[in-house]
């Protein structure tokens, strides 16, 4: 076994490391849960779809977080009620119940407390709990599930979250096909992307991206070695700490399914993987890649996409004559922070 030296980027700096050659690789393939309540799966799939739990009546879960479309929306920033602009990108919801915490600045602890948080912002959904519950508890066929699942009743917000964070937890995508090199089928990679997985590591890009998501297990500060240029207000973990050092220190971002859940970084500014690779390696890694360096990594990372989730969609219980009635054109609350 011989030895290399590798550069890591760090959240205060770079330092040097030793790794064996041959060691265990630093990404583990993704394996779906096999922990599941799946009773509690399926009542969350159709919370998950049901703009119901809006305002407006017409914003749900899968409109930021649109699973045909990597469990993101595709914008910079999302559109939230009355249109109003959300103030960060949207992060994907797929495989991110293996993150150390949700949102970028981590300030909820788990998917469970996640769900709650965009159905009362007013700059998303806009439904503050009281009224969303009461709205759950208006539709018979809601409240007749939700007693067959908890077995108790009126439905309670302790009981919509935790099923909405059980399906989430189900959205893992495996079977990329990098995962299908690491189980062993050498020919599910090229030589170029072989390659660019080879300068992912060397150049210190697995310091941050490690572990089955390839991220979302740390935090780290944006902007290391340069400045992130950007006009995007959002300052990171300092919003929950409260601590200076934790200024522009976000969670960092799984990189599964990357192709597919552009825009890049928390300001959604950055539209190419290209640009985006280039961009990290400046500002954490102090490295100007080749243009060939940098088709090479991008190549690589083509090869996280794995199995987009697949089902039926959910039917949802209708309404009755006396389920509150959405408010779609009603006057806009005052703004909060999101996502």
């Amino acid at each position: 076994m011989t030895l290399k030296s590798t550069v890591l980027a760090t959240g205060i700096g770079l330092w040097f490391t030793t790794i064996p050659s041959g060691a265990a690789e630093p990404i583990q393939p993704l394996t779906p849960p096999s922990d599941v309540n799946s009773a509690q799966v399926e009542l969350g799939k159709k919370l998950y779809f049901d703009p119901r739990l809006s305002k407006s009546g017409f914003i749900s879960c899968n409109s930021c977080h649109n699973l045909s479309m990597g469990g993101t929306d595709n914008l910079p920033t999302s559109v939230g009620h009355h249109w109003q602009q959300g103030p960060i990108n949207s992060p994907t919801v797929l495989n991110s119940g293996l993150s150390v915490a949700q949102f970028w600045d981590g300030r909820a602890a788990d998917l469970k407390e996640q769900a709650a948080g965009p159905i009362a912002n007013p700059r998303e959904m806009a439904m503050d709990h009281t009224a969303a519950v009461a709205t759950l508890n208006g539709i018979p066929g809601y409240v007749a599930e939700f007693k067959t699942v908890f077995n108790q009743t009126p439905i309670t917000l302790d009981q919509v979250t935790q099923a909405i964070a059980e399906f989430e937890k189900t959205l893992v995508t495996p079977n990329s096909r990098f995962d299908q090199w690491l189980a062993g089928n050498e020919t599910a990679l090229t030589a170029e992307e072989r390659a660019g997985y080879d300068l992912f590591k060397s150049v210190g890009c697995v310091a941050c991206h490690n572990g089955p998501a390839v991220g979302g297990s740390s935090f780290q500060k944006v902007g290391v070695i340069a400045p992130y240029q950007t006009t995007n207000p959002a300052e990171g973990r300092i919003a929950v700490t409260g601590k200076d050092a934790d200024r522009l220190v976000f969670k960092v971002p799984t990189l599964r399914n990357i192709a597919l859940t552009y825009p890049y970084f928390h300001d959604g500014a950055v539209q190419s993987l290209n640009d985006a690779v280039n961009i990290m390696a400046h500002i954490q890694l102090n490295r100007t890649l080749t243009a060939d360096e940098n088709a090479k990594v991008v190549a690589f990372l083509n090869t996280l996409t794995g199995d987009q989730p697949n089902f039926a969609l959910p039917q949802l219980p209708p309404s009755v004559a006396n389920t509150p009635k959405p408010e779609p054109f009603a006057a806009v609350d005052t703004p909060a922070a999101a996502h």
